[in-house]
């Protein structure tokens, strides 16, 4: 049997509930007695005062598009909300599990009341439903996606693996996604903002001192370098040589295209600068890493257990 793309997926989330259209502000109608989802209230659809439902502190994402936001508002405004929230009962208000940027959008309409579904839920529960969702969605950028990954390790103690299964993503992306909140605060921010690539993080984080990281991710973005420029560069900061030269002088020599193609996919894989030797059916591989995690990181990755 195929395992679902992302865990236990929004079909779990949302109870086997179906989206329905509805009329602006109007609620789906609520399942059938014959449906499972019949048999616990919790799972009915109901309107709630907007006013009473609240965000979720332990959301991973921060940053909404203002202008899907108001394309959304749109859409509400003529179709009503056609998905409900998933939402859990905290006494005096709802607090949302999943769908908040429906929530917002339901402001900016400006309705009285949304449909939700209450969820009985842990805030671990919660927050992997909330990652799973936005994962689905491609809606978190890169540091909001490691910080979710480190609060699940550090806030109820699991394993990368079992973080790994519980988003339906394998160890090694999540490793990869952990390793960006080494970087400086700065880059980080750069890199929440779209200026800084992942690939260009990866590279950067070959650098071990925060001063040498803020010079190569300064170069970067002030001279738009990619990637391959970019590895050269903090091979020449991690030698000693001269970091302030104009952008064309740090690329690379021009190398066979299937090359750097392999090469690619290779450093995509193993998340750290490799290189890769080729000539005439010979040649080698040359994988980098930084420190014994990494190292250990990296054999997992092929498959050789350290004893």
């Amino acid at each position: 049997m195929a395992k679902p793309a992302l865990g236990r997926g929004l079909g779990a989330l949302l109870g086997g509930v179906p989206a329905v259209g509805n009329p602006p502000g109007a609620v789906a109608p609520a399942p059938s007695p014959s449906s499972p989802a019949e048999a616990d209230t919790h799972e009915r659809v109901q309107s709630v005062p907007l006013g009473r439902v609240r965000p979720c502190s332990l959301q991973p994402r921060k940053k909404f598009s203002e202008e899907a936001l108001k394309e959304l508002a749109d859409s509400i405004r003529e179709q009503g909300i056609v998905q409900p929230l998933i939402v859990r009962d905290q006494g005096e208000f709802f607090e949302l599990i999943a769908g908040e940027r429906r929530w917002r959008a339901a402001q900016l309409v400006g309705l009285a009341e949304v449909p939700v579904i209450v969820r009985q839920a842990d805030d671990r529960a919660v927050l992997e439903l909330a990652l799973i969702e936005n994962l689905q969605r491609e809606n978190l950028n890169p540091i909001e996606e490691a910080h979710g990954y480190a609060q699940l390790i550090e806030q109820f103690q699991l394993t990368q693996e079992l973080v790994a299964t519980k988003v339906g993503k394998s160890r090694a992306v999540v490793a990869n996604a952990l390793r960006l909140l080494k970087l400086v605060p700065a880059i980080q921010d750069a890199i929440r903002d779209g200026l800084l690539s992942v690939g260009h993080a990866k590279v950067i984080l070959g650098l071990p001192g925060e001063k040498q990281q803020k010079t190569a991710a300064e170069r970067v973005m002030k001279d738009g370098l990619n990637v391959r420029q970019t590895e050269v560069l903090v091979s020449r900061i991690q030698s000693g040589g001269p970091s302030a030269k104009p952008a064309g002088a740090v690329t690379p020599l021009a190398t066979d295209a299937n090359v750097v193609d392999l090469e690619n996919r290779l450093r995509e894989r193993f998340g750290t600068k490799v290189r890769l030797k080729y000539a005439q059916g010979k040649g080698s591989v040359e994988i980098a890493f930084f420190n014994d995690d990494d190292l250990e990181r990296i054999l997992q990755i092929v498959g050789v257990k350290v004893d």
